[in-house]
């Protein structure tokens, strides 16, 4: 699928990211076993998404917020929300998603500003304001309500 690029900054609060990019700044000895820790809280969260992912491998650099994800996905959409929940991570900077997938539709991704709803961004992707649902949907089970999306999370856009 390829790098995504997410603000490091917002996100699910998994682990300790400024502990692991201040030991990767003092070269600390044990920066391996904190990047460790922390590709495994991020395998952790993806897999309580229930995605149907076989032989999920993650890593993470601390020093530059990168997370690589390796894998077989059932669809193109499961690897796309897997992406995304590494992604909507804080201190996740950036998603290399090598996961494996059989062919299908693309489907785009909107970073949320202050001031989205997901009427709003429906009627941006597809001309109707009701449609919000399907965007919804296709971020389920990382949003669990409709009305609680935030400034600097990404949302997969499905085509209709």
């Amino acid at each position: 699928m390829g790098l995504f690029s997410f603000i490091k900054e917002a996100g699910e609060k998994l682990f300790g990211g400024k502990e692991v990019e201040q030991a990767a700044a003092a070269s600390a000895p044990n920066i391996a076993e904190l990047n460790q820790k922390a590709g495994d809280a991020i395998k952790t969260y993806i897999e309580k998404q229930n995605l149907g992912l076989s032989g999920l491998g993650v890593t993470f650099d601390g020093a530059t917020g990168k997370v690589t994800l390796s894998g077989n996905a059932p669809s193109e959409e499961a690897a796309e929300k897997a992406g995304l929940a590494a992604g909507n991570v804080a201190s996740v900077s950036d998603v290399d998603n090598n996961l494996q997938y059989p062919a299908g539709t693309a489907s785009q991704f909107h970073d949320v500003v202050s001031g989205d709803t997901l009427s709003a961004i429906s009627k941006k992707y597809y001309g109707d304001a009701n449609k919000y649902n399907v965007i919804f949907e296709a971020n389920k089970p990382m949003l669990s309500d409709p009305n609680k999306i935030y400034p600097g999370q990404k949302l997969r856009i499905p085509a209709l």
